[in-house]
């Protein structure tokens, strides 16, 4: 072990990442061991906007997307790199039964009548994030304050303990393996991206029968989306889901039916059946008085729990 490093984070992602610069403000020396720069990591294909995909209702899950949104409300005030809070309108087919079990979070949630096919129309705001831009500033913030980023693959968690006496593993899709989780599973999503024709608010229709849709504009482009396939481990092209995608946004949004296609993006969500595990390990597997707290399983959600769940395994890898 080294004096240098308190706490050893596996996993350069964005919830490694923000578990770091969260350990860091509490007064821990953080390394983090990274398989791929931060910015070649899987996060970097997320359309990352805050919104609980694919999320079990659970008071623990509501706390991680409150504390989250709160977050990151603040860092778009500030300017932080890649944030910004958007208008959002999410168009349901399902008859509308009142808010959604998320929706407290949003303080300006409000939901409207809406043509067919359509049943209500909500409107939110909501904080969305450039990922690369705002990667780079988490690694950023953690090395100025004395935090490492190490570009190392972990084969054995056990061996991260040659850096630190405690551990925490957000290895993501990773994790299946490494912490021996057969919950752990891949979930495949493609995203087309196109120039972006003035467009400032995020919508979404997730009962499209043809397929989930979204439009989520950034600064210079537009995510258009997409697919959720649990079970699916490829990241090879498909021109026909792509032209789908396109479609489907199209047809949700006229205004893009002459906006230039700029590429496509296809990246696996580190899926979890049970949801996010983050807990201490009762059996570290290293040396006497290690600690192992694992933060992995987030899914499509990893930017929407990622504060909340950074400040959780705070606690945990510190003592809490």
């Amino acid at each position: 072990m080294t004096a240098a490093t308190d706490v050893v984070v596996v996993g350069g992602g964005v919830i490694g990442m923000t578990v770091a610069v969260t350990l860091q403000q509490r007064g821990a020396r953080v390394t983090v061991l990274a398989a791929d720069e931060p910015a070649d990591t899987v996060s970097t294909v997320a359309a990352a906007v805050w919104y609980p995909s694919h999320t079990d209702q659970d008071p623990r899950v509501l706390r991680w997307a409150r504390e989250t949104y709160t977050e990151l409300g603040r860092q778009a005030a500030d300017g932080v790199p890649g944030v910004v809070d958007r208008p959002t309108r999410m168009l349901l087919r399902h008859p509308y039964a009142g808010p959604p079990w998320w929706a407290e979070v949003c303080e300006d949630l409000a939901a409207d009548a809406a043509r067919p096919p359509y049943t209500a129309l909500l409107r939110f705001t909501a904080p969305t994030v450039e990922m690369t831009p705002y990667l780079t500033w988490l690694r950023q913030r953690l090395e100025a304050g004395g935090g490492r980023v190490l570009r190392r693959r972990v084969r054995r968690l056990a061996d991260a303990f040659e850096t630190a006496p405690t551990v925490v593993n957000a290895t993501g899709l990773a994790a299946g393996q490494l912490a021996a989780d057969p919950a752990v599973h891949p979930v495949r999503g493609h995203l087309v991206l196109v120039a972006n024709p003035g467009l400032t608010a995020s919508v979404r229709d997730e009962d499209d029968p043809a397929g989930l849709t979204y439009v989520h504009p950034r600064r210079h482009d537009v995510v258009l989306g997409g697919t959720y396939q649990p079970g699916v481990g490829h990241t090879a092209p498909d021109p026909a889901t792509a032209a789908a995608i396109r479609r489907r946004c199209v047809a949700l949004v006229p205004a893009l039916a002459d906006a230039p296609v700029l590429g496509e993006r296809i990246g696996l969500r580190p899926g979890r059946h049970g949801g996010p595990r983050v807990e201490v390990d009762p059996d570290p597997a290293g040396p006497s008085g290690s600690r192992l707290v694992h933060a992995y399983g987030h899914g499509g959600a990893g930017v929407t729990l990622s504060w909340g769940c950074a400040a959780e395994g705070a606690d945990l890898a510190l003592g809490g």
